[in-house]
């Protein structure tokens, strides 16, 4: 629930935000240029406007301006240092690639130092405000809970952490109470717990009702309604669905999914779509551009045959594509049966360092461009091993509900490469699996920066 803070709360917080981005950029130039110079003459004009738009990608990204992290303090640090590490990346990068790249390093380093430090000092007067605001104001919104079953303990602890909520506790002390007699009048002690929630001033009661008593409903609601309370009812289907689940609504139909997927709301698939599309297109301009013609020269020289290997294989809802590499073995007519395997004599001298290095899977960014794949994701499979794995581990087809990566969090975990032993697969469905039902922006990069570190340290499974 959105309370009138946390609504207030993003707006001062972007205001306050872009501010201190703006006075870092002029503090950091002014600094290091002298406060004659004019950081609005030449290309530093450009470079402001773009440290403020990447400020608002980064952010959003990270999620900084969203209930759920306004809701805890912790979670507002956590999400700013990453927005502000992310910045830095994608700035420096923007400027490394830059046609008018004249900027100083001593103006980037002093830049980004004042925005920690701005950053810094402008969330400890936040936190300092925030006690100020629930010590001596009543920000927090009183609440109670009326059915002390299992969700409406979960619930009470829910409530409890919540800053935005001031927790009075439960209305009875029972386990299990019934709230309506067999004549459909309201128990006695029922109307006496709404009437003493009146008086206490409490705003919302939340009451946990199982599907079997959900008619109660209605007279909960009358009475409350006589003492001016509000209720809002959860319904308790902890001994129904034993499952973790997620409630959703189709027009005016509640529809319960049993699986927890970030991935299905369409504002997280949209920001993963732009990344990847961002992305993608600067490894093709800047690193497919030159990388092609070498490999290919050597691709040529060492053996006959096209510079690219394409392959159908398993995509999104199972649908196959063809998913390009750059060739890494002598012709032959196993490649849709026979996975490669350590001493592999139909790998190339020249595939057997692509491989170990990665770089066969960089034509996968066409891949990406083209929609059939994301930068993060489920590695995808040969036709014949999607069926053959379907039919013997559970839950095989669920990775095949996501896009498949050109890396991902099985591979950065060591499941990577030759798969004919069915544990290992079943290993590599789980990681895949819990990466689809824990997606976030940040753990995208996360996995990139694993891939990356992967690839210099060197991995056995690589071959």
């Amino acid at each position: 629930m959105q309370t009138r803070y946390l609504y207030l709360l993003r707006f001062v917080l972007l205001a306050t935000d872009i501010i201190l981005i703006n006075v870092s950029f002029f503090f950091s130039f002014y600094a290091i240029f002298g406060v004659n110079a004019s950081p609005l003459d030449g290309s530093y004009k450009n470079y402001l406007l773009v440290c403020n738009l990447i400020w608002f990608f980064t952010s959003n990204l990270c999620g900084l301006y969203r209930n759920e992290s306004l809701s805890q303090i912790v979670s507002i640090y956590r999400a700013t240092w990453r927005a502000v590490a992310l910045h830095a990346v994608i700035f420096v990068f923007y400027l490394t690639f830059s046609d008018n790249y004249t900027i100083s390093k001593p103006f980037i380093i002093s830049l980004y130092v004042a925005m920690g430090i701005g950053f810094l000092f402008s969330r400890f007067a936040g936190t300092f405000f925030e006690f100020v605001l629930y010590r001596h104001f009543k920000v927090s919104r009183p609440v109670a809970v009326l059915g002390k079953n299992h969700t409406g303990l979960r619930l009470a602890g829910y409530l409890e952490k919540s800053q935005n909520f001031k927790f009075e506790g439960f209305l009875h002390n029972e386990e299990d109470t019934l709230f309506v007699q067999e004549d459909g009048s309201l128990m006695p002690s029922t109307c006496e717990h709404i009437a003493d929630a009146a008086r206490r001033g409490i705003k919302d009661v939340y009451v946990s009702l199982t599907p079997d008593r959900m008619v109660d409903a209605k007279y909960l609601l009358e009475e409350a309604e006589k003492q001016c309370v509000r209720l809002k009812f959860v319904p308790d289907l902890s001994g129904s669905l034993a499952a973790p689940f997620t409630v959703s609504y189709l027009g005016e139909f509640p529809v319960i999914s049993m699986r927890h997927e970030p991935l299905e709301n369409m504002q997280n698939r949209f920001k993963k779509r732009v990344f990847d599309v961002v992305v993608s297109s600067l490894v093709i301009v800047f690193i497919m551009s030159w990388l092609v013609p070498v490999i290919g020269i050597i691709i040529k020289a060492q053996s006959r045959g096209p510079i690219f290997f394409k392959q159908l294989r398993s995509g999104r809802n199972n649908e196959p594509f063809w998913c390009y590499k750059f060739r890494s073995m002598r012709m032959n007519n196993d490649s849709d049966h026979r996975q490669a395997r350590r001493g592999d004599n139909r790998i190339t001298p020249i595939g057997r360092f692509l491989r170990k290095s990665s770089l066969d899977e960089f034509p996968q960014f066409f891949n990406v461009l083209k929609g059939n794949m994301s930068i993060i994701g489920p590695r995808p499979h040969m036709l014949k091993h999607t069926e053959q794995y379907s039919a013997i581990i559970d839950r095989y087809m669920v990775r095949q509900f996501l896009k498949p990566g050109i890396s991902g969090w099985a591979q950065v975990n060591g499941y990577r490469g030759e798969t004919e032993d069915p544990k290992l697969m079943e290993k590599r469905v789980e990681h895949d699996i819990w990466y689809m039902e824990n997606w976030s922006a940040m753990l995208d990069v996360k996995i990139i920066f694993m891939t990356v570190i992967n690839i210099f340290k060197g991995e056995d499974n690589a071959f």
